[in-house]
């Protein structure tokens, strides 16, 4: 449970994050729920240290479900959280994709797009990683996920494979005046 003052509103705003990056899901005002365990403890430290600073506490209670259908909603919601932000994830590699199909049509093939290209596959590449360290349920969402990370990066190995033909023929039709 956490309790920080309204203002300034940052404070909260970085716990948010923080909680939601963890992979808690709120389950009331001011209340987050997630799985115990040693791989969230860091999260957990990071939450008190910005409740600290915001002038705020954060209480940390470890509580089991005493029924199956209590066990059942706490799953179901935190199932649902793990299934948006992998929706969430395979939209953005299909962003991914058009782009490198935008700049294949353009023809723009270019060392400078190539690493802007390369950065944004980097980008995808941490989601990945981050989304799957919090997701404890191993959900199937998470092997189609990674299949559209494979096909991200087969993507931008096509298009890299352009870009470098492009630029070695370049170089050879590039002359030098001939001496008068």
């Amino acid at each position: 449970m956490a309790q920080l003052p309204a203002d300034p509103s940052r404070h909260r705003v970085a716990l948010w994050r923080e909680l939601r990056k963890a992979g808690a899901v709120p389950v009331s005002a001011g209340t987050w729920g997630m799985p115990a365990g040693p791989a969230f403890q860091p999260a957990l430290d990071r939450a008190a240290e910005l409740c600290l600073k915001g002038g705020g506490r954060l209480a940390v209670i470890d509580a089991s479900p005493r029924d199956e259908a209590s066990a059942a909603m706490i799953e179901d919601a935190y199932r649902s959280a793990r299934v948006d932000e992998w929706a969430e994830y395979a939209a953005d590699c299909g962003k991914f994709e058009a782009e490198i199909e935008r700049e294949i049509a353009k023809e723009k093939f270019t060392f400078g797009e190539l690493e802007e290209e390369e950065q944004s596959l980097e980008r995808l590449r941490r989601w990945y990683s981050d989304l799957m360290k919090r997701d404890v349920l191993q959900l199937p969402e998470a092997a189609s996920a990674e299949r559209r990370l494979r096909a991200c990066e087969e993507k931008l190995d096509g298009y890299a494979e352009q870009v470098y033909e492009v630029m070695r023929g370049s170089t050879r039709t590039v002359s030098t005046p001939a001496p008068e």
